[in-house]
């Protein structure tokens, strides 16, 4: 992440002298990798050199939930999905500390939990539509489920609808990012392999996308 923070800040192809960039996180900050805590932390410290937005994911939502309940179904949906690292990444292995929400709110801390309860759900700049999923075709934003832009998959990825926006969305991994008419993907975690994608939007120039990875 910080590699790719440096690309959009050096970035070249930008004018120099332009607006100052926005980055749009798009969610799953957790459960990730072994560094969940740490990528929390420098979200949340943000930079000098652009503005930042991050987005709710269904990683952290799930996370979330596991702070209101010991249910065991609920926990074991998290932990069995990344879960179990996050912990780890925050000195709070699951052994110690069970399906206790108190132990994780201990963990995470009331700054981090404070900064998660209130990221929202989507983010518009003119024509683009930030969210972590995608959004239901069809359907007003302002009637859209949070639910369903934190999973929805097919019944999103497989229109052609025109959204009256085009939707940039994480969430569903592919090998390369995907550049459609109605939609951009830039979910591309398991590609060449764990690659970070971000998309350079601008109302003068075509998405460019830019990456970095284990091997480049």
């Amino acid at each position: 992440m910080e590699r790719l923070y440096a690309r959009i800040v050096q970035d070249p192809v930008r004018e120099a002298g332009g607006p100052r960039p926005v980055v749009v996180h798009l969610g799953d900050y957790v459960d990730r990798g072994p560094d969940s805590g740490k990528v929390l932390d420098r979200i949340i410290a943000g930079s000098d050199a652009f503005d930042s937005v991050a987005l709710l994911g269904n990683h952290e939502d799930m996370m979330l939930e596991c702070l209101e309940t010991d249910d065991p179904d609920v926990w074991d949906s998290w932990l069995d999905n990344g879960g179990d690292a996050t912990l780890a990444s925050l000195d709070a292995p699951v052994e110690r500390i069970g399906y206790d929400p108190a132990a994780l709110a201990w963990a995470l801390g009331e700054d981090r939990i404070a900064w998660l309860r209130n990221l929202p759900i989507h983010h518009q700049i003119d024509g683009y539509l930030f969210v972590h999923a995608g959004i239901v075709p069809g359907v007003p934003l302002t009637e859209q489920k949070t639910k369903d832009m934190l999973w929805i998959r097919r019944r999103f990825l497989d229109s052609e609808a025109d959204h009256g926006v085009v939707v940039v969305h994480g969430h569903t991994r592919t090998f390369e990012p995907e550049l459609l008419p109605n939609r951009i993907g830039i979910d591309t975690g398991l590609g060449r392999p764990r690659t970070l994608t971000a998309v350079a939007l601008s109302a003068s120039a075509a998405p460019r996308f830019l990456q970095v990875s284990e091997q480049a």
